[in-house]
C-alpha cells in the first residue's frame, strides 16, 4: 500500500492517477477503450470505480503502458493501490462509511472491522493462502486494521455485533494472538454506538447458524437497507427488501438468544484470561 491513508482515499488516488496519465498521454477514453479491446462502459467505470468496479493487475500494467508509465517505483505503487482488495470488500466500506447502522452476526471469525493486526494477518495469511510478507498480504492486513477508523469517525454509523461463541474461543495465530484480540473486543464496545454480544453454546441451534451476515441500514428512506453475505461462490449484496426483512428478525432473534452486552463482556473476558 502506497501510504497510510484509508482505503477509500487510496482508491480514489488510483482513479486520479490513472485519469491524469490518461490525459497526459493525449488519449480519449474512446480511443483508450478502442486500444485495449474494451467497451467504453468498462473505461468510464475504471475511472469512475462506479458499482464498486476495480481493475485487475494485468489490466492495470497494460493500460500503464498504453499510457507509457515506466517508472517502476510508480508502477508498483499504483499496482499495490489496485490489488488493496477485492471490489467487493472496498463496496462494502464505502456502504458502511455512509450508513445510519451496521448490524453484523459472525459464526467464523471475528468480524474484520475489529481484527487486531496480528489476528487480521493470521487469517488472511493462513486460510485465505497468501504467502508471507508479500505486498498484497501487507496491503490487505493494512486495509482491514484501518476500516476501525470508522468507529472514530464525525458521523459514524451505530454498530451491533453479534458473534457465535466458537469464535472467540478458536485459536487464530496462537493464544498470545487470540488473547489480545479478546481484549481488543472488550475495548472497542467501550466507545459509544458500539455493542458486542456472544451466542453461548449454551443457546443450542439458534437463527444464525445458517451463517454469517451484515445488515447496512441508512438514514436516507429512499436508500434501500444492503444485506450483504460473503460465500464461498461470492460475495451478494441484496437490495430486496423482504430479504432484508428476514435478516433483520434473524438477528433480533440472535439478540434474544445473546448474553446481552454486559455479560457478553465478562465471558469474553474470562475467555481472554484462560488462554496461556
Amino acid at each position: 500500500m502506497a501510504d497510510g491513508g484509508s482505503p477509500l482515499v487510496q482508491r480514489r488516488r488510483l482513479r486520479a492517477e490513472l485519469k491524469k496519465a490518461r490525459q497526459e498521454s493525449g488519449l480519449t477514453q474512446e480511443q483508450v477503450a478502442s486500444e485495449m479491446e474494451w467497451s467504453l462502459s468498462k473505461t468510464i467505470r475504471i475511472e469512475s470505480a462506479s458499482g464498486g468496479s476495480g481493475i485487475r493487475a494485468n489490466d492495470l500494467k497494460a493500460l500503464l503502458q498504453l499510457y507509457g508509465v515506466k517508472d517502476p517505483e510508480k508502477v508498483d505503487s499504483l499496482l499495490a493501490l489496485a490489488r488493496v482488495a477485492p471490489a467487493s470488500l472496498l463496496k462494502l466500506i464505502e456502504y458502511e462509511s455512509v450508513a445510519s447502522a451496521v448490524q453484523q452476526f459472525e459464526t467464523i471469525f471475528i468480524p474484520g472491522i475489529l481484527q487486531t493486526e496480528d489476528y487480521a494477518r493470521a487469517v488472511i495469511q493462513d486460510f485465505y493462502d497468501y504467502r508471507p510478507g508479500s505486498e498484497t498480504l501487507r496491503a490487505l492486513v493494512e486495509l482491514r486494521t484501518q476500516r476501525e477508523d470508522l468507529f472514530d469517525a464525525e458521523n459514524r454509523p451505530s454498530f451491533k455485533f453479534i458473534i457465535d461463541e466458537a469464535v472467540v474461543r478458536r485459536l487464530v495465530g496462537g493464544s498470545s494472538v487470540m488473547r489480545r484480540q479478546l481484549r481488543r473486543l472488550i475495548e472497542v464496545a467501550d466507545k459509544p454506538k458500539i455493542t458486542v454480544e456472544l451466542i453461548p453454546f449454551s443457546a443450542g441451534l439458534h437463527p444464525g447458524m445458517k451463517g454469517p451476515f451484515e445488515i447496512i441500514d441508512f438514514a436516507d428512506p429512499s436508500d434501500s437497507d444492503i444485506v450483504y453475505v460473503e460465500s464461498p461462490r461470492g460475495d451478494i449484496f441484496s437490495e430486496d427488501p423482504e430479504e432484508a426483512l428476514r435478516y433483520r428478525e434473524a438477528f433480533d432473534g440472535l439478540r434474544k438468544a445473546s448474553l446481552g452486552p454486559r455479560d457478553s463482556l465478562a465471558r469474553i473476558a474470562r475467555i481472554a484470561d484462560e488462554m496461556s
